[in-house]
């Protein structure tokens, strides 16, 4: 039997990206260097770096018919992500974000049109077959719904042998009050930079040791903050960290927090000690920095 799957929950979007040579001034024209459409969303690409890295893996989320659900689709297909449970809706559009990379500095600046498109909802997901699955990964976004999706794989574990039970980890990523009862839920909790800041923390250390008491006995916290490294906290209560891994010239930022997630994900669900999976994180992450898109980061 091969080895079982990981599941993403969560957005995708097409990305038209736009490369220019510095950030534009205010009233002014500027050239644009190159152009190009790539499938986007968190979970989407963490779904991309989980298949490059040699992990099968499958994502869930709502699509709605049209030219970008149609490059989507082939996208997906191209990576060897199964998409098996993409929900169809009826109603909306697909999301689409205009990204902006600075070619000097590898910044981006990204602007989502988002839409009226529905999010996965916890009846969706009655209808996955957690027996196929050894991880499920959620990007937070409806997180009452998905709290429910969480208690179902809770409810599920309990009620198998312990090498059958199905790991979850959850994103939280946007500084948005309704998204912080997901700490509560999830082996794995990532916050990120903005949500620390948003608690009123000022580093990676500081944001690890002050939410942890809101996880659930035995979670594990990560939280990268960018060029300063990643810090984590497992159930031993140490506090693990991982120095960033700076490529020689930073051309593209685009995503980079969605591969340090794929990375640690797939270490840890490799039975990998937390210290190795998360410098696995940062040295991948790191490593996309430096290319555009995610193909050269294997």
């Amino acid at each position: 039997m091969g080895e079982k799957r990981i599941l993403c929950v969560g957005l995708v979007c097409l990305d038209i990206i736009s490369v220019v040579d510095h950030y534009p001034a205010e009233d002014t024209d500027t050239r644009c260097l190159a152009q190009r459409w790539q499938r986007g969303g968190n979970a989407s690409n963490t779904c991309t770096v989980l298949a490059l890295l040699g992990a099968p893996c499958a994502f869930m989320g709502s699509l709605a018919p049209g030219n970008a659900a149609e490059f989507i689709l082939s996208d997906f297909q191209r990576c060897r992500v199964d998409v098996t449970h993409l929900v169809w809706q009826s109603r909306g559009e697909t999301p689409c974000a205009c990204c902006l990379i600075n070619c000097q500095s590898g910044s981006r600046t990204v602007t989502l049109y988002d839409t009226n498109l529905p999010d996965v909802t916890a009846a969706d997901f009655e209808q996955v077959n957690l027996s196929q699955y050894k991880w499920i990964h959620w990007e937070g976004r409806n997180a009452s719904e998905q709290v429910k999706m969480i208690q179902r794989v809770e409810e599920h574990n309990r009620t198998c042998p312990a090498a059958e039970r199905v790991a979850t980890s959850v994103e939280v990523e946007k500084p948005r009050p309704e998204l912080y009862q997901l700490f509560g839920y999830g082996d794995v909790v990532f916050v990120s930079k903005d949500v620390a800041k948003d608690w009123g923390f000022h580093s990676a250390p500081e944001a690890v040791k002050g939410l942890r008491r809101h996880l659930k006995p035995g979670a594990t916290l990560i939280c990268a903050w960018a060029e300063a490294g990643a810090e984590a906290m497992g159930p031993d209560g140490l506090l693990v960290h991982s120095d960033a891994f700076s490529p020689d010239a930073v051309v593209d930022t685009l995503g980079a927090g969605d591969t340090f997630n794929a990375a640690v994900i797939l270490a840890l669900s490799r039975g990998r000690p937390l210290p190795e999976a998360l410098t696995c994180g940062c040295q991948v992450a790191g490593r996309k920095c430096g290319v555009h898109g995610y193909d050269g980061i294997v």
